[in-house]
């Protein structure tokens, strides 16, 4: 017989769902508790279904309730289900998916598919075939709701249905959606759409056997009346565009046009998806063969986009001047992650590796408008489409510019700022004319009274930081820094942070150009940690580690130091140990350390004690966890990473004013622990400080040397680069303290080594500090390491040859020419010297031991 309720156990699940939409605690602490009761009885589910799908005289809201509850225990318990009570459950969803109510319907359809996803689809043969029969009935409810339930199958297992485990479904399924493309109802539309959508990035065999039909139906559909049936075609024609641009060629002059009228769409969640488009095409080879003649068309429907909606002033609290009173609330905090240090080296000229530590992106200053918009696709798409077309789009933009950027109307004003910072990047050199002019504008624009074109003013000018730093500093320089200094104390939450993330560029921009005016600089950002909110101070410790990477030893002055060293101390008294404020601090102590070298002499010991008590803290709970994962937490790691850095931070900074640090503590101990960490991140700091330990207070490290070189070498391995890069660095640090007793850990790395700097597409660092430790190898133990000259030294010279003259470089070169001594056939066959291609003049003038060899 079917299962029928219990009507006393009915109302009792009845007044349980009605408590459980009661907004005071203690009744949902009782709903709670009650549940996990209700719970040990296996038909409370089949009461929870009836709720749902039989009794029609309940309201809505809490039949869908019942709906949802019932869906929770499928996802943590479907397994323990008795056999009958999961038939019951699939037979009345597949029987009930017509039901009048959309809201029922979207929930039975949820609840198919949270079944679905506990790998019922194998053991539910019926469900497919039965929801796309389902499909051809006259009723609406039922057709709706099956292509509901379809299209979330579709979204949760795209993969599964292109694959053999099911007998491929989509063979069936693809042109069964395409039918629908022409169907009355707009909702049925969009939901044939939605469906074949999920398969397009995947390449499901089953869609490109249809590809041109897909694409015909979808110019078939391009003026539908529906916006959420146009949103669904501009979404497939902008993944086709990355998978199957060939189907799109022909058409691509069309579909251009189209695109053009999609992103001003009078729905902006269909002119978003257009406006995807621009930013796909941009990354295709065919971009500006195909956008060349639209661009008078394209650059000011983007430039309109870039506008703050009258929603997005709301959200912003744009009209909200001054609110830097206001705590933060914590979700207005951002969690933050730890970025584990690795070790590059200068180039010539003064810049570190190419690329590295980018985060300029179109992000500005809305970061609480966390989801994306129209205003953040439109600049992102004119900063990629200014990367490709570089001058030729200012002939475009140049004339809207002016009227943008001194329009009475404040968001005309504020989009026109974004625009010229969005085309920073790209069209740098075609704005340098315009830039002595436009600078001191943007200057000027820092005092605005509205505060949202205050903090783009902030942002825009940080992009163009490269240049105001090229100019005599009395030009640009001092009034940008004179401004977002004050910027930087506004009374406005927004701005105080962009004027300290812009500050922070330009110091990296600007490095010892700040100098003098060290004094009013600190005395700025002193004062704002007595004014900012818990947001803004974690940004503020940024804008102080910059600074004192820029400036590095100029900092250690016993005024600077007074003024900057009691605040940041205070707050590292004040956070307890599990914080996690505790990350941007150490991360800017460890910046401040290093500049402030034999200056950090005073705050060292329970600093260096601290970060050695988180370590050991955190290697204790993972042990934990590891021995009893259900009884403790899995610690955070960053906790660990962080403190190692510090103490990185602190030993290149003291130097040999560490040893006494070490010598009372347990360190060698941990960081051998730490060194076989699980976590790649871990074993990357691991090795960055071995090998300033190693430079600092070599004596405490060469006990521990015949454990540690056996774990270095098998972390030469470059899938983890930044590890590998670190093991590499603190390798060549070793051997230049080790001498010939190098001799025999050799064996152990350097076949590996040579690997290294064969391989193709290695990230140039890698390739540098590899270079480095063969040449170093060379040089303490060339006996042993110059029979494998020719197989290293032409990418040997290439690595090096753009590194700034340094000790690191000198030892390495050094070592070279002593092996060219013990192997001169090494080279011989190179036609040309690769050391004439890499000796840099200095050396070519005043080496020695290089001309004995020429």
């Amino acid at each position: 017989m079917e299962w029928q309720p219990d009507e006393q156990g009915l109302q009792q699940v009845l007044q349980l769902l009605k408590d459980s939409q009661s907004p005071d605690t203690a009744t949902q602490r009782a709903v709670q508790e009650k549940l996990e009761q209700l719970n040990q009885f296996p038909d409370f589910n089949n009461y929870l279904i009836f709720v749902l799908t039989s009794l029609k005289s309940e309201d809505e809201p809490t039949r869908s309730l019942s709906g949802l509850i019932l869906k929770n225990n499928v996802k943590a318990h479907y397994q323990n289900f008795p056999p009958n009570v999961a038939d019951f459950i699939k037979r009345e969803c597949l029987n009930n998916i017509g039901d009048p109510s959309p809201l029922i319907r979207a929930t039975i359809g949820i609840l198919i598919t949270t079944i679905a996803s506990k790998g019922e689809l194998q053991t539910w043969p019926e469900l497919l075939p039965q929801l796309c029969n389902l499909l051809n009935s006259e009723d609406y409810n039922t057709c709706e709701g099956s292509f509901g339930a379809l299209q979330k199958i579709c979204e949760d297992s795209s993969e599964l249905l292109d694959s053999d485990a099911l007998n491929r479904p989509l063979n069936i399924m693809i042109p069964k959606f395409l039918q629908f493309f022409k169907h009355c109802s707009p909702k049925i539309r969009s939901h044939a759409i939605a469906c074949v959508n999920q398969f397009i990035i995947g390449r499901a065999q089953a869609l490109m056997d249809n590809i041109d039909t897909f694409i015909e139906s979808l110019f078939a559909l391009a003026g539908d009346e529906d916006s959420e049936v146009r949103k669904n075609v501009c979404r497939a024609l902008v993944m086709l565009l990355e998978v199957r641009i060939d189907r799109l060629i022909p058409h691509m002059h069309s579909i251009i046009q189209y695109m053009l009228q999609r992103t001003q769409d009078p729905d902006e969640n269909v002119a978003l998806e257009a406006c995807e488009f621009w930013l796909t095409l941009a990354e295709q080879p065919i971009c500006k063969e195909a956008l060349s003649g639209h661009l008078v068309q394209l650059i000011p429907i983007l430039v309109n986009g870039m506008k703050y909606s009258e929603i997005d002033i709301i959200l912003l609290k744009g009209d909200v001047e001054e609110d830097e009173t206001i705590p933060d609330s914590e979700q207005d905090i951002k969690p933050r992650f730890h970025k584990s240090r690795t070790v590059t080296l200068q180039h010539e000229g003064g810049e570190g590796e190419e690329g590295e530590d980018i985060d300029d992106d179109e992000d500005d200053d809305d970061d609480t408008l966390s989801d994306w918009n129209l205003r953040k696709c439109s600049a992102a798409a004119l900063d990629v489409l200014a990367n490709v077309f570089r001058e030729e789009l200012l002939p475009h933009l140049l004339p809207l510019l002016k009227g943008l950027l001194f329009h009475p109307d404040w968001v005309i004003k504020e989009s026109g700022i974004l625009v010229l910072g969005a085309i920073a990047e790209g069209c740098m050199q075609g704005m340098v004319p315009y830039l002595p002019e436009l600078i001191p504008h943007l200057i000027q624009c820092l005092c605005d009274k509205k505060a949202l074109v205050r903090s783009i003013a902030c942002w825009t000018l940080s992009r163009y930081a490269h240049w105001v730093v090229s100019q005599p500093p009395d030009a640009h320089l001092k009034p940008l820094m004179t401004e977002l200094l004050k910027r930087i104390l506004d009374g406005n939450k927004r701005v105080q942070e962009a004027a300290c993330s812009a500050f922070a560029t330009l110091e990296e921009e600007a490095c010892t150009e700040l100098v003098p005016y060290l004094s009013f600089i600190l005395d700025t950002l002193v004062f704002a940690f007595g004014k900012y909110q818990h947001k803004n101070l974690l940004i503020l410790y940024d804008a102080i580690g910059t600074l004192a990477d820029s400036v590095g030893h100029h900092l250690n002055q016993p005024e600077y130091i007074q003024k900057l060293m009691p605040p940041l101390i205070a707050k590292w008294n004040e956070l307890k140990d599990e914080d996690k404020d505790l990350f941007p601090l150490l991360e800017c102590l460890s910046s401040v350390a290093t500049a402030l070298q034999s200056g950090f002499l005073p705050y060292c010991e329970p600093v260096y004690q601290r970060c050695v008590t988180l370590v050991q803290k955190t290697l204790a709970q993972a042990m934990m966890y590891s021995q009893q994962p259900d009884q403790y937490e899995a610690p955070d790691k960053d906790f660990m990473i962080v403190a190692l850095d510090l103490l990185s931070g602190l030993a290149e900074g003291l130097g040999g004013h560490v040893d006494t640090l070490v010598a009372r503590s347990n360190i060698m101990t941990l960081l051998f622990q730490c060194m076989q960490d699980t976590m790649p991140e871990v074993r990357q700091s691991s090795f960055a400080l071995l090998g300033d330990l190693t430079k600092a207070c070599f004596p405490h490290v060469k006990p521990c040397i015949a454990e540690f070189m056996p774990i270095l070498g098998t972390n030469l391995n470059p899938e983890f680069i930044s590890v590998c890069n670190n093991a590499t660095w603190a390798i060549g640090e070793i051997c230049m303290q080790m001498g010939v007793e190098m001799q025999p850990y050799i064996a152990m790395v350097l076949n590996q080594l040579v690997e290294i700097i064969n391989r193709p597409n290695t990230p140039k660092t890698l390739l540098e500090n590899t270079a480095i430790t063969i040449g170093r190898l060379g040089y303490v133990c060339p006996q042993e390491v110059a029979p494998m000259l020719p197989q290293f030294i032409r990418p040997w010279c290439t690595s090096l040859r753009n590194i700034r003259d340094n000790e690191e470089k000198d030892s390495a070169f050094r070592g070279i020419c002593i092996m060219i001594g013990v192997n001169p056939g090494g080279v011989v066959q190179v036609r040309r010297s690769p050391l004439q291609m890499y000796v840099s003049p200095s050396y070519r003038l005043s080496n020695y031991t290089c001309c004995t060899f020429f």
